[in-house]
């Protein structure tokens, strides 16, 4: 089988997940939290390094659970910070708390993260490779920072919707290409 240039075939977790996760459109709002923490976190680094350290960063971050985490106070940010499982920004990790607030201020004001969502996508699937960013992941990008959100700049926020299945991006010589469905 034929992959994205990016996959790391050494690594079976990576395989896994380009095989069974990638670009296919989940749009519950927990997983859509999880992915838009891990995304942040992926900024100045690989995808591949925050995905070795998801498991870690699920524990850690009491199962992604947004009624928890928007109660992180200082102690558990500190505890974070000698998470040597996980990657160990203060600036990201308080970030990640801001965010999940933003996040479900978000969900309170269009009854769900989704719905905020499709406000910019019309509900649309995109099919589109070979870029980082896009207008629709700068529109995105915009409005979160607007509302406060950080480490969500255009391309973080790009292979966001690509990892959640609103921008549908695999090579041309993966089998997994397709144009539209």
């Amino acid at each position: 089988m034929r992959r994205c240039k990016w996959c790391n075939l050494e690594n079976p977790l990576y395989v896994e997940y380009h095989d069974k996760e990638w670009g296919v459109p989940n749009f519950d709002d927990q997983y859509l939290f999880e992915m838009l923490i891990l995304e942040s976190f992926q900024a100045g680094l690989s995808w591949e390094c925050v995905l070795n350290k998801r498991k870690d960063f699920k524990i850690a971050y009491d199962n992604f659970d947004i009624e928890k985490i928007i109660h992180y106070e200082e102690e558990k940010v500190n505890e974070l910070l000698l998470n040597k499982k996980i990657i160990r920004n203060k600036l990201k990790i308080k970030a990640s708390v801001n965010n999940a607030k933003i996040f479900q201020c978000i969900q309170k004001e269009y009854g769900s993260f989704y719905n905020y969502l499709i406000t910019f996508t019309k509900g649309k699937i995109l099919y589109e490779v070979d870029k980082t960013t896009n207008e629709l992941s700068d529109n995105i990008s915009k409005d979160l920072m607007k509302r406060g959100m950080k480490f969500v700049g255009s391309t973080i926020i790009y292979s966001y919707l690509q990892a959640i299945g609103f921008i549908y991006s695999h090579d041309k010589e993966c089998s997994f290409y397709k144009e539209k469905e």
